[in-house]
């Protein structure tokens, strides 16, 4: 089975990532099926669109947007999949739903973003534990370095958990200033991620 325009992929795992596993025990954390931070972003490809040129191979490993695997309840309160849905192990994503792929190299993003690493906030007087708008380039579309130490717009990241370590997704076009490495930037990983 092929799609015109869009990739079918699969999830990895189940469609939300709500339990932990807890001596040997799971542990279900989340039991909403509308809080974004628990649906699965790990997907495998299973067929290319029939009308693009694609970096992406039939068989990686991907990061989509996560309302592709989410469910939601109607204004009746009925629940329903998203529009991506097509079977329970088959969804339909258009190739801007895709924000990075693993290749042999590791995971590179698609063109237009990067993933950037918190960095721990070294401020007197800042309450938070992590900067807002700053952090260290950890995967770049070609715009960037890895290393870089970057700032961007406020509310221009989003919270992805990729390989254990917490990243956030900016597009490259919200990245405002590069900076100098001023030796005291450390990279923040929550124990929880």
């Amino acid at each position: 089975m092929k799609s015109l325009n869009n990739y079918i992929i699969k999830p990895l795992g189940e469609r939300y990532n709500n339990s932990v596993d807890v001596d040997g025990k799971s542990l279900i954390v989340n039991t909403e099926v509308f809080n974004h931070q628990y649906v699965n972003r790990k997907a495998e490809i299973l067929a290319l669109p029939i009308n693009e040129d694609s970096e992406l191979k039939v068989g990686d490993v991907v990061i989509v947007h996560h309302n592709v695997f989410r469910r939601w309840h109607d204004m009746k309160g009925k629940e329903r999949n998203s529009k991506s849905y097509y079977s329970e192990d088959m969804y339909f994503v258009n190739k801007d739903q895709i924000f990075a792929y693993k290749s042999t190299l590791g995971w590179k993003p698609m063109q237009g973003f990067c993933f950037v690493k918190p960095i721990k906030s070294n401020y007197k007087f800042d309450t938070d534990v992590e900067h807002k708008t700053q952090g260290i380039i950890k995967y770049a579309d070609g715009d960037f370095n890895k290393g870089d130490v970057v700032g961007f717009e406020p509310f221009s990241k989003y919270e992805f958990i990729i390989d254990n370590e917490k990243l956030y997704r900016v597009y490259s076009k919200f990245i405002t200033i590069k900076y100098e490495h001023q030796g005291n930037e450390e990279e923040y990983n929550p124990s929880w991620a």
